[in-house]
């Protein structure tokens, strides 16, 4: 399970519901090994620990409970009181000796200036909630924060600061850190949380390196490994797209023909989200020829969708509604691609549960408006022809994955 922020873990908990409930002869508590990078982690981490995708939904998705209550994530944005502080007691010999540099050494005033960066704190929003808030989780019965006491294999990647090298928090000589802390670690995004001190060295974001990590599992072998992506770069030019609006907003106030429409968020947003998932892309090609023999389906949002990508990336009043459009988006990826996609998870004993692919009544959360009889027509005509046109692509480019 690969990163993006708190938008990637919605759109991650809205696909395993829809997983979890359309694919028989599967426990998504139960597999083999878990690789949680960035906010993915905290998905892994929850998964390994017995906690099913609905209860995750429940959780930190569904408003007007208990837990939701406890669990809301909305302390990601507080901010970070400590290092604005710590970085501050360092500011008054930093300007003494930037003035010195330029009174008394002849620099100018720009280069006294770059002697102020370590000044700068190195986050916005602390992170220290993360470690608590899911130390608490994991405390509960039934559950463990102790790497080493779980049932089965779970790996956090972070990237160390200083050398560049990733940490496998869970593997050996990794394994003695709590495993809150290495979320923590894995999701320290550059620029927005301080980086996660543990044993004396300083981890960021895992995705640093690599996008998703899968190497960590596809070398002990396994079978089946299913790849769960939430950042794609959004397709404008899509004819389909040109006229969606944001919910709630007019047409004319959101439409983006041009991603540059959207000012110096969208730009930053897409190229993120393109260099992340052009490595990403390069990964599993090069996965699919070192890993013969392993079934690899990778899960993520359609490029022409601008759901995900009109959300704001840190807004929480959206949740809901996010991960409710993330299940019924990869209900339909599934009915889609069923033709390839039975036949590959045939081979491991898993099967899709047609009836409740086809009940147009299922839904996450709140129940939707009903679709007419002909909206079901129509939908159900697109979805033969995608799968048709998957069964060709498939047949016609055999080395490429199944979507």
């Amino acid at each position: 399970m690969s990163g993006g922020g708190p938008l990637g873990a919605i759109y991650e908990i809205g696909a395993l519901c829809a997983l979890e409930e359309s694919l028989n002869g599967i426990d998504f508590t139960r597999l083999q090994h878990y690789v949680g990078v960035s906010a993915g982690g905290f998905i892994a981490a929850g998964l390994a620990n017995g906690i099913s995708p609905r209860k995750l939904c429940a959780a930190f998705i569904e408003s007007g409970t208990a837990s939701a209550e406890t669990s809301d994530p909305s302390w990601l944005m507080m901010p970070a009181y400590g290092e604005f502080a710590r970085r501050g007691t360092m500011l008054p010999a930093l300007l003494i000796s930037a003035l010195w540099r330029v009174t008394a050494g002849g620099k100018p005033l720009s280069s006294a200036l770059e002697h102020l960066g370590p000044a700068l704190p190195a986050g916005l929003f602390s992170n220290e909630q993360v470690h608590a808030q899911l130390a608490h989780l994991f405390s509960q019965d039934g559950r463990t924060n102790d790497f080493r006491q779980l049932k089965t294999q779970l790996t956090l990647v972070a990237t160390n600061l200083d050398s560049g090298e990733i940490a496998p928090f869970g593997r050996p000589g990794w394994e003695h850190v709590p495993i809150s802390k290495a979320v923590q670690a894995s999701a320290a995004l550059p620029g927005l949380f301080p980086p996660v001190e543990i044993d004396g060295n300083y981890y960021v974001d895992g995705a640093l390196k690599k996008t998703m990590h899968a190497s960590v599992a596809l070398d002990q072998g396994i079978d089946l490994m299913l790849c769960l992506n939430p950042l794609v770069p959004f397709d404008a030019t899509a004819p389909q797209v040109a006229k969606v609006m944001r919910r709630g907003l007019s047409a004319e106030k959101h439409h983006i023909p041009r991603i540059i429409d959207g000012g110096l968020p969208a730009v930053l947003s897409q190229t993120f989200r393109s260099l992340i998932h052009s490595r990403m892309v390069l990964g599993m090609r090069q996965y699919e020829h070192a890993y013969p023999d392993t079934d690899i389906i990778l899960i993520e949002p359609d490029h022409r969708d601008p759901e995900l990508y009109l959300a704001n990336t840190f807004s929480y009043r959206q949740r809901r509604e996010l991960a409710e459009h993330a299940y019924q988006q990869t209900r339909h990826m599934l009915r889609s691609h069923k033709t390839g996609l039975s036949e590959k998870l045939w081979r491991h004993g898993i099967t899709l549960h047609h009836d409740t692919l086809d009940d147009p009544k299922r839904h996450l959360s709140a129940p939707g408006k009903a679709p007419t009889r002909i909206g079901r027509a129509i939908a159900s005509l697109q979805e033969i022809m995608d799968d048709l046109g998957h069964t060709v692509r498939s047949v016609a480019h055999t080395e490429k994955p199944s979507w």
